[in-house]
């Protein structure tokens, strides 16, 4: 029987390296983590730069067919949640943004031992289970 559902990891970097992690690395201290991440065919996108694409796109081609638009917009423009998002990322694996269980056990326990170590922060994990997954506000919602 196939998995219901596939899986996400996010991570959250200390301050000192979100910005070198959203230019593509090049900082000798995330080394460990961009090497990991290869040997998984894993990439890291950062929310905050997900959210405001996903702004720009329903801009160029209307925002009525983005239900997530308005909240989105608010929250890219609020400074506390930019702050957040912005050393947030999402890890996608073969390209996907959710994987399956097996995939997102393998990099999870693999990724483990470098949370908490200073690049790493906080690692989390989410499923598509849509009653694991918050609704927007209703004042967002078309």
């Amino acid at each position: 029987m196939t998995e219901p559902w596939q899986y996400q990891l996010r991570l959250t970097l200390a301050d000192e390296f979100a910005e070198g992690a959203r230019c593509g690395g090049g900082n000798p201290a995330i080394e460990p983590l961009t090497e990991l991440l290869a040997r998984h065919n894993a990439t890291l996108k950062c929310q905050y730069d997900a959210f405001a694409g996903y702004c720009a796109e329903a801009e160029r081609q209307g925002v009525d067919k983005y239900p997530l638009y308005a909240w989105t917009r608010a929250t890219i423009e609020d400074p506390a949640k930019k702050a957040k998002y912005i050393k947030s990322f999402t890890i996608y694996v073969d390209g996907d943004e959710v994987y399956s269980k097996a995939k997102a056990d393998g990099l999870e326990a693999d990724l483990q031992p470098l949370v908490g170590g200073g690049v790493v922060t906080a690692m989390a994990r989410h499923d598509t289970n849509p009653a694991h997954n918050p609704q927007p506000p209703k004042r967002y919602r078309s």
